[in-house]
């Protein structure tokens, strides 16, 4: 496979890498090189799982058949009193939030630990455009004979969702923002520089080092 060597100098590259930086990922300008140098190393070198996220999964794993056992047991009780619209709507609206359910729990799980933006994106969307709106039925539509049970049940299950959304967003963003450095770095080939301890996360060059002014080789290294 050819490699091809990019004609670019090096101090003209790194420019250009804290330009990409700074209009894609953070809008900063490159008044700050220093200390975002610093700052991009600890990015990419961090774990940006998130830990509330991954609590709030681990207890809503609990919950959910705590929650659907009442839900089912309190259907059951005022089925019969139902019109035969909304005994539709309810068993739909159930069947679609216990699989839906699995299917998110499961893309949070993978999508956090692992680091995944797909699977944390899927997992956001289906809390929000499925999850949401059908739990939301079920808490303000009086016409389905709510019991305060369900009322109960249905609303910590909603402080669940809402946590959850808030938090995946919060995921999402600090691992975005860690692709898209990452993506800017690899385009040079300098990513493993940054595992370096003491370097330049770009070039390997100490830290509070200008490059503009180019000192000599014996000044650069010690």
């Amino acid at each position: 496979m050819p490699v091809f060597y990019s004609p670019v100098p090096e101090n003209l590259q790194m420019g250009l890498a804290y330009m990409g930086g700074s209009v894609f990922t953070n809008n900063r300008t490159a008044d700050s090189d220093f200390t975002r140098e610093q700052e991009d190393a600890a990015v990419v070198n961090e774990l940006v799982s998130h830990l509330p996220l991954q609590m709030l999964l681990y207890f809503n794993m609990f919950y959910f058949p705590c929650w659907w056992f009442s839900a089912v047991f309190m259907l059951d009780v005022k089925f019969y009193y139902l019109p035969g619209y909304y005994q539709a709507l309810l068993i739909t609206g159930m069947i679609l939030l216990t699989v839906i359910e699995v299917v998110r729990l499961y893309l949070g799980y993978i999508g956090n630990l692992k680091e995944k933006v797909p699977e944390l994106a899927a997992f956001w969307l289906l809390s929000f455009m499925f999850q949401l709106p059908v739990l939301l039925f079920f808490l303000t539509d009086e016409g389905i004979i709510i019991l305060p049970l369900e009322r109960a049940v249905h609303s910590l299950y909603l402080l669940f969702l809402l946590a959850q959304i808030l938090a995946s967003f919060l995921a999402l963003r600090t691992m975005t923002r860690k692709l898209t450095l990452l993506f800017h770095l690899r385009q040079f080939g300098k990513v493993e520089s940054l595992r370096q301890a003491g370097m330049s996360p770009v070039y390997g060059l100490p830290y509070h080092r200008s490059v503009l002014p180019v000192s000599p080789t014996n000044d650069m290294y010690h």
